[in-house]
């Protein structure tokens, strides 16, 4: 008979599953379980574990904010007990007063800015663009005295470099 019984306790948690706790719920809907720590027919320890049954059961309808960070905490062990309803409303009402302290702040911040900054912003300059896309234009006239050719017709020793009083521009 003791054969049996062992038998059936072990069956029991395949086919009826683990005993879930029900601890609370969230303005959302999602309901916390928990199945407290036991021991399996082997005599091994299963620890506590924290389970949450979303409303929304597909994942890919799941968005980040449908679980309270109290709540979440709860799951991922980092609190001992389950939040309170007052509890997530007030950190709610709490998170709501920074935000706009935040924006407040932020525009303050931004008018501050302009104040300051008024008539030291630099207009952008137009540019002429001619040539190749990356070359710049610096409002040369006259052709460069720079050889230029290709790889066929290109002598080795052929080019003498400008006399340097006739640059445009002063050696430094």
């Amino acid at each position: 008979m003791g054969g049996l019984w062992r038998l059936l306790r072990a069956l029991r948690l395949p086919l009826l599953g683990l005993e879930k706790q029900f601890v609370g719920s969230d303005q959302f809907g999602n309901k916390y379980y928990k199945i407290p720590k036991h021991q399996t027919w082997a005599g091994q320890t299963i620890p506590e574990k924290r389970l949450v049954e979303a409303v929304n059961q597909e994942e890919y309808k799941y968005e980040v904010g449908d679980l309270p960070a109290e709540w979440e905490a709860w799951i991922r062990k980092r609190r001992k007990d389950p939040p309170t309803m007052e509890e997530i409303l007030k950190n709610e009402i709490y998170r709501e007063e920074i935000k706009l302290k935040i924006t407040a702040a932020s525009e303050k911040d931004s008018l501050l800015q302009t104040k300051e900054c008024e008539g030291l912003v630099a207009e952008p300059v137009q540019t002429q663009i001619k040539g190749h896309a990356s070359s710049s234009y610096y409002g040369k006239n006259e052709p460069s005295p720079d050889p230029s050719s290709t790889a066929k017709t290109f002598q080795p020793g052929s080019w003498i470099p400008p006399d340097s009083s006739s640059c445009s521009y002063a050696m430094a």
